[in-house]
């Protein structure tokens, strides 16, 4: 039977120690800016997946005390601030942020772009049909931003200012290679 509940003393601990680790993270979450919960960078899952870790091992090892959990914890947030803060300058964004792709120009998939991105044919026409696009053919660019999300420019709109900047950040030069979609 103690293989099953093992120390029953231990137990009123582990709750203890699962509450404050919990309070913890909650405080550092809210003194952290709002993207920690926003849509997840790769950092920002990271930190999410160690917070999860820390909380689980600290609160259930009988090895590790609350305090050097808490120090994990602290550790992170602060790590991850720092790094939240760094990504306003260019270099680092670049080290830490995917650069956005151009899927689509003119109604054509661009197949190397696609494939930098690891996404499918089927994938697109799913991100297209999200954002109420029919037929690629009414597409003039489709952006994927660096968060997974995507922009849509119609066919015969000129982009603005804002999606400009991000097709020149993608790399996007005029001579595309395309691919004709599947019928």
């Amino acid at each position: 039977m103690a293989e099953l509940i093992g120390g029953a003393s231990g137990l009123g601990w582990v709750a203890v120690k699962a509450v404050l680790l919990f309070a913890v993270a909650v405080i550092g979450l809210r003194l952290g800016e709002r993207r920690t919960l926003a849509q997840l960078s790769a950092f920002d899952f990271t930190v999410a997946v160690a917070i999860g870790a820390i909380i689980g091992r600290g609160a259930t090892a009988s090895d590790t005390s609350f305090a050097s959990s808490a120090v994990a914890l602290v550790t992170l947030l602060v790590a991850h601030r720092v790094v939240a803060i760094s990504r306003r300058h260019s270099r680092v964004v670049r080290l830490i942020d995917h650069a956005p792709r151009v899927l689509a120009v003119g109604g054509e998939l661009q197949e190397r772009e696609l494939a930098r991105a690891g996404l499918t044919d089927e994938d697109v026409y799913a991100l297209l049909r999200e954002h109420g696009v029919g037929d690629l053919g009414q597409v003039g660019y489709l952006l994927y931003e660096p968060r997974g999300s995507v922009t849509v420019v119609g066919v015969g709109h000129e982009p603005g200012p804002l999606v400009r900047d991000r097709i020149n950040a993608s790399g996007y030069r005029q001579a595309p290679r395309a691919r004709q979609p599947r019928q």
